[in-house]
């Protein structure tokens, strides 16, 4: 609703049986703001007239208070110009229902998104709009900025391309923005406001005394958001007279706004529980609310909360958001006035307690929604079965399409545990089990942007409580993300702040994990020296700890390190204290690929006849493991090295067997394009190797 209060219209249909004007939705009036803003569209800016061409997009700015009709005005212009740009619609809000200015990182990260297009996690603000405006820098797209709250953010969101269109919706000027057009939005016209009051109660109430109407409409000063507040109170009082509420609004002594009064009149109007609920909605996330968020408020069951949020769409205090499970949205233009009477009505006590069962709430539904996808434990099927039945997800599918429709509020949820202060115990859960959560359902990779901002704000409620291990394994996880982006340098210095606190916190796997770490990013950064190092200090480290598996693993990596700097003394003998720590941990794969690996280390230095009988030895040890690819690859370089040595027979041979090796395998997999791109990393061995 907000600024869409003409569109209020509920869709659930319990409320709609009972209002049926409520059900409607369709933009009313503003008809000559339309027709402005569509000539707008098409007049010469000033580049143009001074004979310049014009360097961006043309600005449309929508201005007016919350509670106008801004948005919807800007949604029906969207809709009607729509067709003139093929490539399609992209829509941001820039403001947080409490008044919060969303950063312009969030903002064009979502916008990247929404195109499809990568948004590497971490990536400053800068290099996110940079990498937008190239996007949109041949693209044919109109931009609708909903609720902005300066004119730096849509500065930085403009796209460099006179082919787009930027309609921008804001409560005042945009100053700075060279060339955009206003359009400054008051009430709706009488006509119009009168219809929008019939769509909610019985026209006849009206015809039998339209001055009554018009009067309502002075009272609410043409305001959509007041009108529809008003038209949902007279719906459920079919007895009550148009007179009585315009006359009851305009000698009440309240000095706010219209919007404010009739607000006040229907929120006293409701019953207790009802009402409280209806002021605990402020604290919902994003404002975005389902029947388990109102529930959690205020502590009762689901169904009822259903039942209460379906009466308040009804009454125009809420809007219903399509969706696969029931959702609802808190009007923007409402949402100050929910918190002034929270803050008033109930005590700061009551309202942190309401927070800390919402925050239950949400940790128990992740816990959930990442159990139902690993139902083979036992373990995990006995812990759904002790959840509550309203709490359980019937499929993995349900609780993807939860998990999918609640991101923005969970998100918003962990921002605001943290910014508060006070809860850092369930902050601290919530964030745990929206990453477990996230990283079931979407994956590490597409997920990587979100959770690179939840690890953040992890590192800030660990920094606060100094909490050592907290802090530790956040700036690995940072670190790793950054890493993985290409962001060495910052990785580097995070895995040592990391060792820092691993240290502090005595932890060994933190402190074993951060110098293996320092290790890679030292030789991801061409210092090898370094890198084998401080592989070597986390080697023992974990021979101190009898760890041999990763002990095995890391006389690899110091292999390999030392391969990189063209020691190959120092690496055959380091690849061959990995191959006897494999075989005595039973490990027939990883013993394969280390033969493999000192084979290929035995031909670069030099000793080729070495590295064929090396080579040989892999191929029996892979084909125990039953690798067929390692055993593809490993006759590749045996095919390469009988080459070097002088028998091109034998090598073609070799050649033949891996062919077929790597044919039956894809034939066996149901071979796709994802298949022949792996089939094609196996090759033979070069010289640039």
């Amino acid at each position: 609703m907000t600024d869409q209060a003409v569109d209020a219209g509920g869709v659930n249909l319990s409320a709609d049986d009972r209002f049926p004007a409520a059900a409607k939705s369709c933009f009313l009036g503003r008809t000559r703001e339309l027709k402005d803003l569509r000539a707008d569209i098409e007049r010469a800016g000033l580049d143009t007239l001074s004979g310049r061409k014009a360097p961006r997009a043309r600005v449309l700015l929508i201005a007016g208070r919350p509670g106008s009709g801004r948005t919807a005005l800007a949604e029906e212009l969207v809709r009607q110009v729509a067709d003139r740009y093929p490539d399609g619609v992209l829509r941001a809000r820039l403001t947080d229902p409490d008044g919060t200015p969303v950063p312009v990182e969030r903002a064009a990260r979502d916008l990247l998104t929404a195109l499809e297009l990568p948004t590497p996690p971490g990536a400053a603000g800068d290099d996110l709009t940079e990498a937008l405006r190239a996007a949109l820098a041949d693209r044919r797209t109109l931009l609708l900025l909903d609720d902005a709250a300066g004119a730096e953010q849509v500065d930085a969101l403009l796209p460099e391309n006179a082919d787009c269109l930027v309609v921008a919706v804001a409560e005042g000027p945009l100053t700075g923005i060279a060339d955009v057009r206003p359009c400054t939005l008051g009430g709706l016209d009488t006509k119009s406001a009168v219809e929008l009051l019939s769509r909610h109660i019985d026209p006849v109430r009206i015809t039998v005394d339209p001055r009554a109407a018009e009067g309502l409409v002075e009272v609410c000063q043409g305001q959509p958001a007041a009108l529809t507040l008003a038209g949902g109170w007279l719906a459920a009082r079919p007895k009550a007279a148009v007179a009585d509420l315009a006359k009851h609004l305009h000698t009440d002594p309240d000095d706010g706004s219209p919007l404010s009064r009739v607000f006040r009149l229907v929120h006293a109007s409701l019953p207790g529980p009802a009402a409280r609920m209806l002021r605990l909605l402020a604290l919902a996330p994003a404002g975005d609310v389902d029947p388990h968020t109102a529930s959690a408020l205020v502590g009762c069951s689901v169904d009822r909360a259903h039942a209460t949020l379906d009466d308040f769409v009804a009454l125009g205090l809420l809007r219903a958001v399509p969706a696969p499970l029931p959702r609802y949205e808190v009007p923007g233009c409402l949402h100050p006035l929910l918190r002034s009477l929270a803050e008033t009505q109930d005590r700061p006590a009551e309202l942190q307690l309401a927070r800390a069962r919402m925050l239950e709430r949400t940790v128990r539904l992740l816990q959930s929604c990442r159990a139902i996808t690993e139902t083979d434990s036992p373990e995990t099927r006995e812990k759904l079965k002790s959840l509550p039945p309203a709490l359980r997800f019937p499929n993995p599918r349900v609780a993807a399409d939860w998990l999918r429709v609640r991101r923005p509020a969970l998100l918003a949820a962990a921002r605001l545990a943290v910014a508060d202060g006070e809860l850092d115990t369930l902050a601290r859960r919530l964030m745990s089990q929206l990453v477990r959560a996230m990283v079931a359902h979407v994956g590490t990779q597409a997920a990587a942007g979100d959770l690179y901002g939840i690890h953040r704000l992890v590192l800030d409620v660990a920094e606060r409580q100094n909490l050592p291990r907290e802090k530790a394994a956040a700036l690995l996880n940072l670190a790793d993300l950054d890493a993985r982006t290409g962001r060495t340098t910052e990785a580097l210095a995070r895995y040592r702040a990391a060792l820092d606190a691993g240290r502090e916190a005595n932890d060994p796997y933190a402190t074993g994990r951060a110098m293996e770490s320092v290790g890679g990013a030292h030789q991801e950064l061409g210092d090898h020296d370094r890198a084998a190092d401080w592989f070597g200090r986390a080697l023992a480290q974990r021979l101190a700890r009898g760890e041999r598996a990763d002990a095995a693993r890391l006389y690899g990596r110091i292999a390999t390190a030392h391969t990189y700097a063209g020691r190959y003394g120092e690496a055959l003998r380091n690849w061959r204290a990995a191959i006897a720590a494999h075989r005595r941990n039973g490990d027939v794969a990883a013993h394969a690929r280390a033969l493999s690996e000192l084979a290929r280390v035995q031909e670069y230095a030099g000793r080729p006849a070495e590295s064929l009988r090396t080579c040989q030895e892999a191929v029996e040890w892979a084909r125990r493991a039953e690798d067929v690819r390692l055993q593809a690859a490993l006759q590749l370089r045996l095919a390469d090295t009988l080459e070097r040595l002088g028998d091109p027979a034998a090598a073609g041979l070799h050649r033949g067997a891996a062919e077929r090796m790597l044919g039956n395998e894809l034939q066996e997999s149901d071979p796709g394009p994802e298949h022949d791109a792996n089939a094609c990393e196996i090759r033979s061995a070069s010289a640039e190797d």
